[in-house]
């Protein structure tokens, strides 16, 4: 680097792919020099050392994440009236779905060189694909799934009824996310990329509900997670795959290694697989089986309005 002076526009790492001021691994070496007068090259990700990167901080993490939903559920009934916080709710999306945005950015600033240089199976499973910015996304994503257990707090104030697939998924997908890094899976910077653009079109549609606008998409949004989870599991189970064919049974065709530990694998495979189990099952309830609902009810209106006109 030419200067270690944070927002210099020439202060640029090896991992910068853009030009600076559109490049989110810029903005995030200059914050990083800013806050800790270290380049973001020097961070590295290490359990039980980095912030949040304990097994135990997690376990408590979901722990108190439960406790917080259980007893705010019991204190909001306490009151008649929900607690509705519109203008905080707004912001809190807002930055969820910008934060999402620059993070997918800074995904596909890494990836992209990858893909061109290297080919997808190499940037998916290759053990130098796990690269140092590519990780320092991954931890960022992390944090951000601790933000978001503030989306079912918001709820619980609002008094909504929270469903068993919002919780599970609120609860679970931190942990998931904290296993991969442990695991160094490979193969992470797919789901997350799906998943952050998955995230801006889902808080920009809460931004927009907080501000009492309707849009005729939330179907396709939901439709959006349904496919994000089918490719993800694809992709995990295939990586599992030729991983364990290559160590175990090579007898059995498979294309090689593919880096990561098989506790991680065996983790992002079941959770995805329960992920797309939970999702398709909510969008038949609320889309399928509703529908069948609303023309039930429009049928027996259609009845009692004939019944009228005759009597």
């Amino acid at each position: 680097m030419s200067s270690a002076t944070p927002f210099n526009p020439y202060n640029q790492l090896y991992s910068q792919n853009l030009p600076s001021l559109i490049s989110p691994d810029w903005w995030m070496n200059q914050f990083f020099l800013l806050l800790t007068g270290k380049s973001k090259a020097d961070w590295r990700w290490q359990v039980n050392v980095t912030p949040l990167s304990s097994f135990s901080t997690v376990i408590y993490g979901i722990l108190t994440y439960l406790l917080i939903v259980v007893g705010g559920q019991f204190i909001m009934k306490q009151f008649k009236e929900p607690i509705k916080l519109n203008r905080i709710f707004m912001v809190h999306n807002f930055f969820l779905c910008t934060f999402s945005g620059f993070l997918f950015v800074g995904f596909m600033e890494q990836a992209i060189p990858m893909l061109f240089k290297h080919g997808f199976f190499w940037s998916i499973c290759d053990y130098y694909s796990y690269i140092q910015p590519l990780e320092w996304l991954y931890y960022c994503n992390y944090i951000c799934k601790w933000v978001e257990f503030i989306d079912t707090f918001f709820l619980v104030m609002k008094k909504k009824k929270l469903q068993i697939l919002h919780v599970y998924h609120h609860a679970l997908t931190m942990a998931l996310c904290h296993s991969q890094l442990v695991g160094k899976t490979s193969v992470s910077w797919v789901v997350c990329s799906i998943n952050l653009l998955v995230h801006v079109f889902m808080y920009y549609y809460y931004f927009l509900a907080s501000r009492g606008k309707s849009v005729f998409w939330k179907k396709y949004l939901t439709i959006f997670q349904i496919s994000q989870f089918v490719i993800d599991i694809c992709l995990c189970y295939f990586c599992l795959y030729t991983h364990m064919a290559f160590h175990n049974f090579p007898s059995l065709p498979n294309m090689g290694d593919c880096r990561g530990t098989r506790q991680a694998a065996y983790a992002g495979c079941f959770l995805l697989s329960t992920y797309l189990f939970l999702f398709v099952q909510f969008f038949v309830q609320v889309y399928h089986e509703g529908a069948k609902l609303a023309k039930k009810n429009a049928a027996a209106s259609a009845n009692d309005s004939k019944k009228l006109k005759k009597i």
